[in-house]
């Protein structure tokens, strides 16, 4: 089968020490360089709190109010996923809908992570391991709304949720 999602030459899935595994540079990658790009299917929410979710985990990426990207099926799981964990000091952000770049500079080496505040817009709140300095300790699915949130990841909120921040900024 192939892969049902694109991860950069440039990485490797290795044991993580935020949470099972990760994805790692294997060399340097430059600012704005494309990562990883989510790919699957195009499901609603009710198909993936029902279907999906209980079966997979969480596996999909969100790109509108009730639009997802994620595998359907145990075989396509694993050739969906990207291994980007949830970190407070991401070094990855989102270029349109389900593209993942470079914020920075990356080292060979560096766990390539990205903070759920720029792709999620959903009801949850979870217990954050990420073990950065800044660490938020308790992320919800509304963490996007956060000003300084939205100031320290300007250009790097998925396309979905950068037209709410809009949206918010003309009073809407």
């Amino acid at each position: 089968m192939m892969p049902l999602s694109y991860r950069s030459p440039k990485t490797e899935v290795r044991e993580s020490k935020i949470h099972g595994r990760g994805l790692f540079a294997t060399t340097d990658i430059a600012k704005d360089e494309i990562v990883a790009v989510k790919g699957g299917h195009i499901v609603d929410r009710k198909t993936l709190r029902e279907k999906i979710t209980p079966r997979l985990g969480p596996v999909e990426i969100q790109i509108d109010d009730d639009l997802f990207v994620a595998p359907v099926n145990d075989q396509e799981r694993e050739l969906s996923m990207l291994y980007s964990n949830h970190s407070c000091d991401p070094n990855l952000g989102m270029r349109g809908e389900i593209t993942f770049v470079a914020m920075r500079n990356i080292r060979a080496g560096e766990e390539l992570t990205h903070d759920w505040a720029t792709t999620d817009d959903d009801d949850y709140s979870v217990e954050c391991q990420c073990g950065a300095p800044n660490c938020r300790k308790i992320l919800t699915g509304k963490d996007w709304q956060w000003r300084a949130l939205q100031k320290r990841y300007a250009g790097y909120f998925s396309a979905y949720l950068a037209r709410k921040i809009a949206m918010l900024d003309m009073g809407h």
